[in-house]
C-alpha cells in the first residue's frame, strides 16, 4: 500500500509541475507540493495504523504469556545410607548346586568354584548349611555419610499459549524449560527414583536449556448447546489444588495436587453440573489417559513383548467452587503398571562394580566417565488405585487454608524386576549365564502379592503479612503411600510423595502485582524408603541405617532445603 501511494504522489507532482512551469507560476507549484506533502504524511500515518491493526488482528489469534523464576537452594542430607542387598532363594540355589548344575565347589574353574572363591563368607555359609530359605545376599559394605550442596541454582521458564479457535473451541499449551545453572546434559546419574527422568516428570526435573511441551490440548465447550465439554491432548495435570498457594498462582491443574503432579496424554469429558443444580463451579469430569506405551518404540524385538500399555481412568468432581470455598473429590486407577518407564540415565559406576564386573574392569580406567543408557521396564507388576478429598477456603480477610486427605492402593500380581515388584521386594534365583561360565542372579518373582493401602494428609494456611504473605504447610505419608506427584519440582524430591513427615514455611514479598520474592524452608523426615515409586518394598529408614535392612539405592534419613526465589509473570 505504501508503494502505491508513493507512486501516485510522485506522478501527481511531476504532472502538476509541468503544467505550472509552463504558466511560470512558481508560487502555485510550491503550494501544491506542500499540499501533496501533507496528504502524503496523512496517508503514511493511516497506512501505519492499518498495518498495526492487521498485525494486532493476527496476533490476537494467539495469546502469549508466561513466567520466569530463578531460585537458589541450599540442600543438606543427613545419614545418607547405602546398604545394598538382594533377597535370594537359597533353597533353589542349594538344590541346583547339589544337582551339579553349577559345577563342583572345589573346582576353581567351575561357575560355583569361581563364586565361592570371590566371596569367602558366602562359601563358608554355604558349606556350613547356613544358606536356607529366602535370605539377603549383601552386595557391598554399608556406607553412611552426610551430604551438603551449599548452593544450587535453578532457572524455570514457562510460556503459555492460548488461542480462540471458534466460539466454543479453544486451544491451550505450555512450553517449559527447567535447568540448573551450569548443566544442560539432561541426564542424571541414577542414584534415586527422583533422578530417573521420564515422560511424566520432565517438567519437574532439571533437564536442560530447551523448551518441552508440558501441555497441549483443546477444549470443546457447550457441545450442541449443552453443559457438556470435551478436552483432548497433553493434559493440565500438574500444580493442581491446593498446591497453587505455595506457588503463588491460580489453580494450575485439574486433579488434586496432593494425588497427581504428573504429565500425561489423554482426554476429559466434563459436565458443568452447576448449570443444573445452581451450585457455583460444580463440575463432573471423566478422565482417561495413557501413562506408558509398551510396543511402539520399546526395546523389545520381534513382538517379544513382556510389558503392557498402562491406562489411566477415573473421576474428578469439583463439588463446590464459588470463589471462597472449594471442595473436590478424586478417584482414579492405573491398570497394568510396569516396574518403571522409558527414560535415560547415567549408569552409576558403583552398580557396575556389582552387576557388570567385566565392564567395570574397563570403567575403572575412566573413573570420571559414566555411560548413558536408555532404560525401560521389564514387566507388569500390578494395578494401582488412588482417591482423595480436599477442601480449601479463602476468608474475607485474605487468610487461605486447606486440608486434604489421600488414599492409595497397590495390587501386585507377583511379578518383579531387578528393583522389585508392586511395593514388594524381588526374590532372585541363581542361574548360569549364556555361555555357562558364570552364576548370575535373576529376579524370579515378587516376595508377596498382597494388596497394600497407604494414606497421606496435607494441610496448610496462608496469612497476610507486611509486604506480602506468610505460609505454613505440613504433609505426612504412610509406609505404602504412593501418589503420582513425581513431577513436583522440589529438588530433594516431591514433598507430597514423602513416606514420612515434611514441614514447610515461606514468606512471599510482593514487589508488584506481577513480581514477587519467596523465602522458604522445607524439612524432610523420612520414615520409609522408596518415596515416589511403587517398585520395591518400603524399608524402615532406621533399620537400614542400623544394617538390619537393605536398599539397592541410597536412602536419606532427614534433609532440609533453604531457598530463595524471584518470580516474574509477563
Amino acid at each position: 500500500m505504501r508503494t502505491l501511494i508513493s507512486l501516485l504522489v510522485a506522478n501527481a507532482i511531476a504532472f502538476s509541475g509541468s503544467i505550472y512551469a509552463n504558466e511560470n507560476d512558481v508560487q502555485k507549484i510550491a503550494d501544491l507540493k506542500q499540499q501533496l506533502e501533507d496528504i502524503t504524511n496523512e496517508l503514511d500515518d493511516l497506512n501505519d495504523r492499518v498495518d498495526q491493526n492487521e498485525r494486532h488482528t493476527a496476533l490476537d489469534r494467539i495469546e502469549l504469556t508466561g513466567d520466569f523464576r530463578t531460585k537458589a537452594h541450599s540442600l543438606h542430607y543427613r545419614n545418607v545410607t547405602w546398604n545394598p542387598a538382594i533377597k535370594v532363594n537359597f533353597n533353589d540355589f542349594g538344590a541346583k548346586a547339589m544337582a551339579g548344575d553349577f559345577g563342583m565347589p572345589n573346582d576353581p574353574s567351575s561357575p560355583l568354584g569361581k563364586m565361592m572363591a570371590a566371596d569367602p563368607n558366602l562359601a563358608a555359609a554355604f558349606q556350613n548349611g547356613q544358606l536356607q530359605g529366602i535370605m539377603p545376599y549383601v552386595l557391598a559394605p554399608k556406607t553412611v555419610q552426610d551430604i551438603d550442596n551449599d548452593i544450587f541454582y535453578t532457572t524455570r521458564l514457562r510460556l503459555n499459549l492460548k488461542a480462540k479457535v471458534w466460539d466454543n473451541v479453544s486451544f491451550a499449551g505450555r512450553l517449559s524449560m527447567y535447568k540448573n545453572w551450569g548443566d544442560s546434559t539432561g541426564v542424571q546419574v541414577f542414584d534415586s527414583w527422583r533422578s530417573f527422568t521420564m515422560d511424566g516428570t520432565n517438567s519437574g526435573n532439571t533437564s536442560g536449556d530447551w523448551l518441552r511441551v508440558e501441555r497441549a490440548y483443546f477444549d470443546w465447550k457447550n457441545i450442541n448447546g449443552s453443559p457438556l465439554y470435551l478436552s483432548i491432548g497433553r493434559r493440565p495435570s500438574t500444580y493442581g489444588p491446593p498446591t497453587q498457594y505455595r506457588e503463588n498462582e491460580k489453580r494450575g491443574g485439574t486433579p488434586s495436587g496432593h494425588l497427581v503432579n504428573f504429565n500425561f496424554d489423554g482426554a476429559t469429558l466434563g459436565y458443568k453440573l452447576g448449570e443444573l443444580t445452581g451450585v457455583d463451579g460444580q463440575v463432573v469430569r471423566i478422565c482417561y489417559g495413557q501413562g506408558f506405551e509398551s510396543q511402539w518404540g520399546n526395546g523389545e524385538m520381534f513382538g517379544d513383548i513382556v510389558t503392557k500399555d498402562t491406562h489411566l481412568g477415573g473421576f474428578n468432581i469439583d463439588a463446590i467452587n464459588d470463589g471462597k470455598n472449594f471442595l473436590q473429590f478424586t478417584l482414579f486407577g492405573a491398570k497394568d503398571v510396569n516396574d518403571g518407564f522409558k527414560g535415560t540415565m547415567a549408569f552409576p559406576i558403583q552398580l557396575a562394580g556389582i552387576f557388570a564386573p567385566t565392564m567395570y574392569q574397563d570403567m575403572q580406567k575412566f573413573s570420571n566417565f559414566n555411560f548413558e543408557t536408555r532404560v525401560q521396564p521389564s514387566g507388569v507388576i500390578g494395578d494401582m488405585f488412588l482417591g482423595g478429598i480436599g477442601f480449601a477456603r479463602e476468608e474475607d480477610n485474605d487468610v487461605k487454608w486447606f486440608i486434604s486427605g489421600g488414599w492409595t492402593r497397590a495390587e501386585g500380581n507377583g511379578n518383579a524386576g531387578m528393583f522389585g515388584g508392586m511395593l514388594s521386594d524381588a526374590v532372585f534365583e541363581a542361574q548360569l549365564n549364556a555361555d555357562g561360565s558364570e552364576i548370575i542372579m535373576m529376579a524370579a518373582n515378587a516376595e508377596d502379592s498382597d494388596a497394600k493401602d497407604g494414606y497421606g494428609v496435607y494441610v496448610g494456611i496462608q496469612i497476610p503479612a507486611p509486604y506480602g504473605k506468610v505460609g505454613f504447610e505440613y504433609n505426612y505419608g504412610s509406609e505404602y503411600w504412593t501418589p503420582f506427584t513425581q513431577a513436583q519440582d522440589d529438588p530433594i524430591g516431591s514433598k507430597l510423595a514423602t513416606r514420612g513427615h515434611v514441614g514447610e514455611a515461606y514468606y512471599m514479598f510482593d514487589i508488584n502485582p506481577r513480581m514477587f520474592i519467596k523465602l522458604a524452608g522445607l524439612y524432610y523426615d523420612y520414615e520409609y524408603t522408596g518415596s515416589g515409586t511403587p517398585v520395591g518394598a518400603p524399608q524402615d529408614i532406621d533399620e537400614v541405617i542400623a544394617g538390619a535392612a537393605y536398599s539397592m539405592l541410597p536412602v536419606v534419613d532427614t534433609a532440609f532445603d533453604i531457598n530463595a526465589s524471584l518470580t516474574v509473570n509477563f
